[in-house]
């Protein structure tokens, strides 16, 4: 965002100072800023609209976010917990299961950013998962990036955590692979 602010104000110094060709690419310019800053706000929101809809235990939401041939990837599955998922009905199968078994979740979010190419995001952000039984919560750091098309839907969701603090926290410690 600080590099488009910059950009646009040396490109309205140089305007002042240049002919119409100049000026014209200058306008051109200004437009092309604008647009990747509103695709990279629209895809943030897509990205909050996503922990959101984890938060209201909505899949049918979580599904309709990505695009059909998208991919969920768990780097660090570690052999415990599903290496992601690919397409809408295993991306569904990944989820579905995944909100009855606790008593609510929370994802705060720590930084949200949008990168160089605005159909990327990254998100640092915590979860706090309420388990069953009284049984305390199970907590994690976590590091996301999104990958969107170009109608905003997302195309890649990589999720990052600790598979260490996720096996103590599940009682599996002594199967990770």
């Amino acid at each position: 965002m600080k590099r488009s602010i910059i950009a646009l104000t040396l490109a309205l110094g140089i305007f002042s100072a240049c002919n119409n060709t100049c000026k014209k690419e200058v306008e051109t310019l200004k437009s092309e800023i604008e647009m990747k800053n509103e695709i990279a706000e629209r895809n943030k929101a897509n990205t909050l609209a996503f922990f959101n809809a984890l938060e209201s235990e909505n899949v049918n939401t979580v599904v309709e976010l990505f695009a059909e041939d998208a991919v969920h990837i768990n780097p660090y599955a570690s052999g415990l917990f599903p290496n992601g998922a690919k397409g809408h009905e295993e991306i569904r199968a990944y989820w579905t299961p995944v909100f009855p078994n606790f008593d609510g979740m929370e994802f705060p979010i720590e930084e949200l950013y949008a990168m160089e190419d605005p159909n990327i995001t990254f998100v640092k952000y915590k979860g706090k998962i309420k388990l069953k039984n009284d049984a305390g919560w199970y907590e994690n750091d976590y590091y996301s990036t999104f990958k969107f098309n170009e109608e905003g839907k997302i195309t890649e969701y990589v999720e990052i955590f600790n598979p260490i603090v996720a096996a103590r926290g599940f009682g599996l410690i002594d199967q990770i692979k």
